[in-house]
């Protein structure tokens, strides 16, 4: 159970860690690649006011280009950007290449990328580590083309630099939160064993007094007949016992259970847990209807399965009104198999059914009507320990009422 909660507790730390972290790495390398792209945008918007020259730097004017974040030029601009221009005429032409600003491409080379450029009928964009622009002249149109092969290198030693510490980050906190996670859910575990503790001692000692009090009622019946008095104290007795092994159930629930996984026949099980129920329902006067598709198969436990059916099927029986129907039904959708439990029963104030009170149904000793529960010997706890069946599976499990006279629950597995 310690481990089960710690490992927990671990993967939803370092699950919402790595989170926050790939959204600031992301974020981080997001900006610096459009800072990057921003000043050469720059220098290549000056080369085109310029006819692919750089104009002479002078200090006593302001200088060009955005000074805080894009391109600004300086004395050293002109001789640390590497690029060639390419000046084509009207009818598609080369007119004139100058290479003279970049060592690494010759005029062959240039012309071969001045028509990759022409062919494709884009005005801007990357051919390699090139980035240019067509920029539109009265005899024709030129091509400027930026060596960006420094910033490229520059922003992906950001990007692993920035992964890296991201990386050296989340295994120095895994280490942090393996160490001390322990220490932060002991008090909660403390509570929880305490809590079991006490349902289990609490248990087993009432079992002596109940015990004692059917026995009493056996003699008082033996000595002075059946009586009403008899049959009640036999009634709560009966009930005091089931709600005892109902909490010793559902204290196990909440423990680390080794459920048996295996592929069974889920139609099967589903006849096995709610076809004695037919033979109740006949007795009541109540309609009783198993629409059971056959072959459906599931992975996983025959054993709580079987409880789950079971449960599911004497809520529907216990709660359904005078000569009502209690419909029960196994279907397969897309992804997962559907069972719904559906019985009529006497008509309902309408706020009793709002979304909030049937998702409390499945609270521990919560009940829809109270008076009913009593009669029926309800105790609150049944649709508790189905809840915890069906998360054991991954499945879900909810209630819905349309009429405020019926009620459906549906479990997804």
């Amino acid at each position: 159970m310690i481990k089960k909660l710690q490992r927990k507790f671990i993967m939803i730390t370092m699950g919402s860690l790595v989170l926050v972290m790939v959204i600031l790495v992301a974020s981080i390398n997001s900006i610096n690649i459009y800072h990057i792209n921003q000043r050469v945008n720059g220098a290549i918007k000056i080369l085109s006011e310029n006819r692919g020259q750089f104009p002479k730097f002078e200090k006593e004017k302001p200088p060009k280009g955005d000074p805080n974040f894009g391109f600004k030029m300086n004395e050293e601009t002109q001789f640390q950007t590497r690029y060639f221009v390419v000046e084509v005429n009207a009818d598609g032409s080369i007119r004139e290449i100058n290479t003279s600003h970049i060592a690494a491409v010759s005029s062959k080379d240039a012309e071969d990328y001045a028509n990759r450029v022409i062919s494709g009928n884009k005005d801007s964009g990357f051919k390699g580590i090139y980035k240019y622009a067509v920029v539109d002249q009265t005899d024709g149109y030129m091509i400027v083309f930026i060596d960006c092969e420094s910033q490229i290198q520059m922003a992906t030693l950001f990007l692993l630099s920035s992964s890296g510490v991201a990386l050296a980050n989340l295994l120095f906190v895994f280490i942090l939160v393996s160490i001390f996670s322990k220490k932060a859910i002991n008090p909660i575990i403390e509570s929880m064993e305490k809590q079991k503790q006490f349902i289990t001692d609490a248990g087993h000692e009432i079992k002596t007094p109940i015990a004692i009090i059917s026995a009493n009622a056996d003699v008082l019946e033996l000595t002075g007949g059946e009586n009403e008095w008899i049959t009640s104290i036999r009634n709560q007795t009966t009930r005091l016992d089931r709600l005892i092994k109902n909490l010793l159930t559902l204290s196990k629930t909440d423990e680390t259970i080794k459920l048996v996984f295996s592929d069974f026949d889920l139609s099967e099980v589903v006849y096995e847990a709610a076809g004695p129920f037919e033979t109740i329902a006949e007795t009541q006067n109540k309609k009783y209807i198993m629409d059971i598709q056959p072959g459906l198969q599931l992975h996983g436990d025959k054993g709580s399965i079987h409880q789950l059916i079971s449960t599911l099927a004497d809520n529907a029986l216990k709660y359904s009104n005078e000569c009502g129907t209690i419909r029960i039904s196994l279907s397969a959708t897309k992804k997962r198999l559907k069972l719904e439990v559906y019985n009529t029963m006497d008509e309902v104030d309408k706020e009793k059914f709002s979304k909030e009170n049937l998702v409390k149904l499945f609270d521990r000793f919560y009940r829809l009507d109270s008076s009913r529960s009593r009669e029926t010997g309800g105790d609150g706890i049944g649709l508790s320990i189905a809840k915890s069946i069906v998360q054991a599976h991954n499945g879900d499990i909810f209630a819905k009422s349309e009429d405020g006279k019926s009620i459906c629950f549906t479990v997804l597995i």
